[in-house]
């Protein structure tokens, strides 16, 4: 229903609403924009997920944040109200685990990345080398001469965010990656956070030094690569074509969506606005038309008195 046309769901009829309530089964949500932000919760974010729960939806809510293991996901989400469990988290941590557990890789990890990456691949037994800060000792000479150590047992590098990434994990990365039978893996390619005053260097700024200085491209785990959510489809758990795909970030969530297949609700509370959607529209690039939703709102909340009068007057 309404295919790439970035229909505003407040612009609609009740019938209208509840007609596209019915089109969907399964919802697949960001978190970090949609459902919350700075640890807080966006308004009416819990009682809308937790209503489209109880309409019967199947909910999941899937993270690029490769920070936190599914545990610490499950835990923030069920700390601020939302009916989840942990087999309805996707993250992107978790995610690399279990592809490098189904590969049977034995060697070890060398991680540019957070404490999220670490214990999933200490829960599935993966060894890898330690996250924190790798300072830059002294000046180029003497670092190549007597602080460069290279570990002969990698087998892999992966690349998420890291907020100690240095000159020092650059040089490692790319000469492990000289070895073209060593994996290449970035958990995502989120380029950058916009805050009020600043910028946040997201996971793909990481991503894009390694490859410049590697020469390689990676394998990317998660959001817009489908396989993020190749396992919910395999298992038939969903089905693309009544599953909706929620998000604030047009190049990986809608994008994602666009990729599996997925019916897509951009939401206005985080990274992409009706101003860029109007913009994609326009363009001759075949490439930015992936990026139009099929409907919006400003933020899901706005969703929730709907959902509430389809429940008491519609069928669902």
């Amino acid at each position: 229903m309404y295919k790439q046309t970035c229909t505003n769901l407040l612009n609609l009829t009740p019938v209208e609403v509840t007609a596209w309530l019915n089109s969907f089964d399964s919802v697949i949500s960001d978190c970090d924009g949609v459902l919350w932000v700075y640890g807080n919760a966006i308004g009416g974010s819990v009682d809308t997920m937790n209503q489209l729960k109880k309409m019967g939806k199947s909910i999941y809510f899937c993270t690029n944040n490769s920070t936190k293991t599914r545990a610490e996901l499950l835990a923030k989400g069920v700390e601020l109200g939302f009916h989840i469990t942990e087999d309805g988290i996707i993250s992107t941590a978790h995610a690399t685990a279990e592809y490098l557990k189904h590969r049977n890789f034995n060697k070890c990890v060398y991680i540019i990345g957070s404490e999220g990456i670490a214990q999933e691949l200490d829960a599935v037994g993966i060894r890898h080398t330690r996250v924190g800060p790798d300072v830059m000792q002294g000046n180029l000479g003497e670092f190549m001469a007597k602080h460069l150590k290279l570990d002969s047992n990698i087998g892999a590098v992966v690349v998420g965010f890291d907020e100690h990434f240095s000159f020092p994990k650059m040089t490692k990365a790319a000469s492990y990656l000289s070895d073209p039978n060593c994996l290449f893996i970035a958990t995502n390619t989120d380029e950058r956070f916009p805050m009020p005053s600043f910028v946040v260097p997201g996971s793909g700024s990481f991503v894009n030094a390694i490859k410049t200085c590697a020469e390689r491209e990676p394998f990317v785990i998660g959001k817009p690569n489908p396989a993020i959510c190749e396992a919910l489809i395999k298992q038939k758990k969903i089905d693309p074509a009544r599953t909706l795909m929620i998000g604030d970030r047009a190049n990986t969530d809608i994008l994602l969506g666009y990729n599996c297949g997925f019916q897509t609700l951009l939401v206005g509370t985080g990274i992409h606005r009706l101003c860029d959607v109007q913009r994609w529209k326009i363009s001759t690039n075949p490439e930015d038309k992936k990026l139009i939703p099929d409907v919006y709102l400003p933020k899901l909340g706005d969703l929730l008195p709907a959902i509430v009068n389809t429940m008491t007057h519609g069928s669902y």
